[in-house]
């Protein structure tokens, strides 16, 4: 069992048809399901997923959106330890700030996997977080 962390654009590739990377995330998930494995996202990726959705006054949207992250995901609170580790990764300038903020939710978890789609951040190590990797560079 292994505590993984999706970035946000793991979970619209889950809820949106993204071609490849939808297949990919919907393997990874059942995966994940299948060895009992915990997933984890933080409180900003619920609301980077809310913007769109409320934007276009899309009510059932925003609501699918929320469903999927607070069922069966803990959803991890930008708190002062988060904001701590945030300080640190921030001392990288080359890592922008909501990439920054995951990455401190993720590290005060104590996560196994941070899966990104941002390829740059699989080359980063972050204190806390065993592995970085991108979507298609990570094993299935």
């Amino acid at each position: 069992m292994s505590r993984i962390f999706w970035d946000t654009n793991l979970f619209i590739y889950l809820m949106e048809d993204r071609g490849p990377l939808s297949s990919r995330t919907a393997s990874l998930r059942t995966r994940m399901i299948e060895r009992g494995d915990e997933l984890y996202t933080s409180a900003l990726t619920l609301g980077e997923l809310l913007v769109k959705p409320l934007e276009a006054d899309d009510d059932t949207l925003a609501e699918a959106y929320e469903a999927a992250v607070l069922e069966g995901t803990t959803v991890i609170p930008f708190d002062r330890r988060a904001a701590m580790e945030y300080a640190r990764i921030r001392k990288d300038r080359m890592i922008r700030a909501p990439d920054a903020i995951q990455l401190a939710c993720a590290a005060t978890a104590g996560i196994d996997w941070f899966v990104t789609n941002d390829d740059r951040l699989s080359k980063k190590t972050i204190r806390g977080i065993h592995f970085v990797t991108s979507l298609e560079r990570g094993p299935l």
